[in-house]
């Protein structure tokens, strides 16, 4: 692999652009995602160490001379086929660095995480700037010239070595390693080759990271007697449960019920862990699978993306019937683990069947009451919809009032700035003073966002306002006493300031 960089010291140094090379993979995240709609992925960069101890020759059989970047370059070689063949929507950049670092291959579109492999063989470099001088000066990094990891995005970090476990435990190279691992909250693995250096245990080493990884999700789609195969893109991410004593990680099963349907309405736009898209896999009569229906240039694939488009497609009729009827389908995942599929538009002629998980739980939309206790209309003694269709049942009201369901408070009337002195007294005796620069803050911004038909006396008494709490917040300002009332601006402006707002 020849590369136009800088030749490094025969190490892994970290690039003297530190922060230039986060903002290269930062400008890739953001949340619009081409023409598949909006989807949580994480696309893949890989980062190519190209310093001078890459081209050190490996002994293998045969008369061919090999080095360590061409092993890297072949199991490289066989991710990316792999991807083309089987993760076709993953997309990938490719940095190279030595004591410089070089983007060779942009992303096509744009993420909000990352996949980051780190393709090395585990010498750490000498002197200032290398890897093992960093981790050693960590501590002492300012902010304007901090560490790369953690990534300020959520990510996971994987190291291939071109090297062995006992090479790599024979010096510091292992524990450096794990401490990359360390500093990107835990959030990765370290892959070593098993045995002498080959073409066959690099293959077998970047196979252990497709495993893990890069595998499809497959799943069964059923709803009652109709069944389709499907495959969810990105790989579902197994959830953790932070309130359990002993959290035990919950994966989604591989058969998809959906156990009924709901109005878009009436589901409005709940939070959810994250959208994937699900996409038919199409079988012939064998039973051998022709396609997910996903286009590509080569014309083997068209020929059978349209034998696919001729079989017909339970997955197909669903996303087809939700986009015309306005609903959602609720999936079983798991137990007391749901989500939904819908159609989702990115154009006016394109949509997708996409699939949103919700948290674990029985009851994971509060509106819509615990899941188990959702049943057809059928079963009411009336339609809880109306006649017409004019009403609904959701969202469910709840037993408790809560504190901020009541009416919208109005912080001047006539007789003062009653609420705002509750506020600010309440503030005063629990000792909450950042409270009082918090509601500062935000009476400043409602005066920047006032309209140009507001009366000018609007903005003097938010500013008023936000001037009096900022002082109270100091606590030794004369204003900050707990029996001091804040009272109106008194403006030249006809009539009485106190009611205009």
């Amino acid at each position: 692999m020849e590369v136009g960089v800088e030749r490094g010291n025969g190490g892994l140094m970290i690039p003297p652009m530190d922060l230039e090379t986060i903002a290269i993979i930062q400008l890739s995240v953001c949340i619009l995602i081409g023409n598949i709609g909006i989807i949580f992925i994480m696309p893949t960069v890989v980062v190519m160490d190209v310093s001078l101890s890459m081209t050190r020759p490996v002994s293998v059989e045969g008369s061919e001379e090999y080095q360590r970047k061409h092993l890297a370059a072949h199991g490289l070689t066989m991710l990316f086929e792999h991807m083309a063949t089987n993760y076709k929507l993953e997309f990938t950049a490719l940095v190279v660095f030595s004591s410089l670092w070089e983007l060779m291959v942009p992303f096509t579109r744009d993420y909000n995480t990352l996949q980051v492999v780190l393709v090395t063989d585990g010498c750490l470099g000498i002197g200032r700037g290398s890897l093992r001088h960093s981790l050693a000066t960590h501590s002492q990094r300012s902010e304007s010239n901090r560490f790369p990891l953690p990534f300020p995005f959520p990510s996971k970090l994987y190291i291939m070595c071109m090297a062995n476990l006992e090479e790599l435990q024979s010096t510091d190279s292992l524990d450096c390693l794990e401490r990359l691992i360390d500093l990107n909250n835990g959030e990765g693995q370290i892959f070593t080759i098993d045995g002498p250096l080959c073409l066959k245990n690099v293959q077998s080493m970047f196979g252990k990271l497709i495993d893990l990884a890069y595998t499809p999700f497959h799943a069964v789609l059923k709803c009652g007697h109709l069944t389709a195969d499907v495959q969810v893109f990105p790989r579902p991410e197994p959830f953790v449960v932070d309130e359990e004593i002993d959290p035990i990680p919950k994966v989604i099963n591989t058969d998809l019920e959906i156990v009924g349907f709901i109005d878009i309405a009436d589901i409005s736009s709940p939070p959810v862990l994250s959208r994937h898209l699900v996409l038919p896999i199409a079988l012939n009569k064998e039973g051998d699978e022709v396609g997910t229906g996903i286009t590509d240039d080569n014309e083997d694939e068209n020929s059978a993306n349209q034998i696919a488009g001729k079989i017909p497609n339970f997955c197909v009729l669903l996303h087809g019937s939700l986009k015309v009827e306005g609903m959602v389908a609720i999936v079983q995942l798991g137990p007391e683990w749901h989500g939904m599929l819908y159609s989702q538009a990115d154009s006016k002629k394109k949509s997708n069947l996409m699939m949103s998980l919700f948290e674990p739980g029985p009851e994971p939309l509060p509106w819509l009451g615990k899941m188990a206790q959702l049943g057809p209309i059928s079963d009411a003694k009336e339609n809880p919809y109306g006649e017409d269709d004019n009403k609904s049942p959701f969202p469910l009201q709840p037993k408790n009032k809560r504190s901020y369901a009541q009416n919208v408070t109005v912080w001047i009337k006539p007789s003062g700035l009653q609420e705002l002195n509750r506020l600010r007294k309440a503030a005063l005796a629990f000792g909450f003073l950042d409270l009082l620069k918090g509601v500062a803050d935000m009476l400043e911004r409602e005066c920047t966002l006032l309209p140009d038909t507001a009366h000018p006396d609007a903005a003097f008494q938010l500013t008023h306002a936000a001037q009096q709490l900022k002082l109270a917040s100091t606590g030794t300002s004369e204003y900050a006493g707990y029996d001091h009332n804040i009272t109106p601006l008194q403006t030249d402006f006809s009539g009485s300031s106190t009611e205009r707002m």
